[in-house]
């Protein structure tokens, strides 16, 4: 999302862009550059030394406005990606707090408690919504920002070849319906429950052929593998690995799949949606921002069960339906475009430096 957005503001003859980073590659760029020291030992020192270094650096110079997308100790605003650090180890990696952790979440909060804050940019409701369980926010001073995509990625490319390619690189026939899974960490995302979801069919008395899943990512795939095995859908699951060429596999299927138990926005989903792909994400996802329950898709309970998964793949199995839903997903798609998100980015920029003033 920072460099999309970076990218586009620093082409805006008003702005004048500096990004201080660890690291960074591109190539030739508006944005102007600067490399922000960390100490990586001890472990615990990473994100404070991070934060600080940062800080001195941009204090030694004159900015209008300093837009963080990580923790630092003063900004003006701040782009918030992911849940509180806190919430993150105990609710979802149900571990116990290690220095990193707590140091993570001494500059966390620092930065957000820090009265200079004019602004935080929570990436969804759902990021929104564990912000104002963990901080005293005024709801004026947080406004969401969605990430975009880029809708040439999908629309530069013949949708014809790229189905016929992936579908026989993958052993899949033209009449197939194929689910597309794109995603790192299986657990989080809910794999297992999609499986379960693709075998429940069979025990609707569903009378088609079941849909094949194509799974795209890096993974332990053995467990999903044996659980296919299991419960008789082996044959419909597929493991593709890692592609440069993912929007390929966008186009060459018929549906997305994410039931996560947390995303805080999931770009994939959008991008499936890019692609004129109907989804069907869990109400954990923060992209449940832009479906339309029954319109460009289904958004699943908080806690889903394989049961949920199943009724709505059964829906999916509608060729029409499949063919509205996406189409409407598509048009979602096209008004949240990398340059729409940068305009309304621009716009807050100049409200803050108008109040500046």
């Amino acid at each position: 999302m920072a460099f999309q957005l970076c990218e586009r503001l620093a082409a805006m003859p008003e702005f004048a862009i500096h990004v201080f980073a660890r690291k960074w590659d591109c190539g030739p760029s508006l944005v102007t550059f600067h490399k922000v020291p960390m100490i990586h030992f001890p472990r615990w020192l990473q994100p404070i030394s991070f934060a600080g270094f940062a800080q001195r650096k941009i204090d030694n110079m004159a900015f209008d406005l300093v837009h963080s997308h990580e923790r630092i100790f003063r900004m003006d605003l701040m782009t918030f990606h992911g849940i509180p650090h806190r919430t993150w180890i105990h609710d979802m990696r149900q571990k116990s707090m290690s220095g990193f952790d707590m140091a993570t979440c001494w500059a966390e909060k620092k930065g957000i408690e820090n009265p200079a804050l004019k602004m935080i940019l929570p990436v969804s409701n759902l990021v929104k919504k564990e912000l104002s369980k963990n901080y005293a926010i005024s709801e004026n001073r947080v406004s969401v920002v969605h990430p975009g995509v880029s809708i040439n990625r999908f629309s530069c490319l013949d949708a014809r070849s790229c189905r016929e390619r992936i579908r026989a690189r993958h052993g899949f026939s033209a009449s197939d319906v194929v689910i597309c899974f794109v995603g790192m960490n299986f657990e989080i995302k809910r794999l297992d429950l999609t499986i379960q979801g693709i075998a429940g069919m069979r025990r609707n008395d569903f009378s088609l052929p079941l849909p094949k899943l194509l799974i795209v990512g890096k993974g332990d795939y053995v467990p999903y593998l044996k659980m296919a095995k299991d419960i008789g859908v082996s044959d419909q699951v597929v493991f593709a690995g890692i592609t440069d060429e993912v929007e390929a596999y966008y186009l060459a299927s018929d549906l997305f799949v994410m039931p996560s138990r947390m995303d805080t926005f999931g770009l994939v989903v959008l991008e499936a949606m890019a692609a004129g792909l109907p989804v069907v994400i869990s109400s954990k996802v923060g992209a449940a921002d832009l479906v339309i329950h029954g319109g460009t898709g289904f958004i699943l309970p908080e806690n889903p069960t394989a049961q949920d998964m199943t009724a709505s793949l059964i829906r999916l199995m509608n060729p029409d339906l499949r063919q509205s839903m996406g189409e409407a997903a598509r048009q979602v798609a096209k008004n949240h475009d990398w340059d729409k998100v940068a305009n309304k980015m621009a716009e807050i920029y100049r409200t803050l430096m108008k109040y500046e003033v």
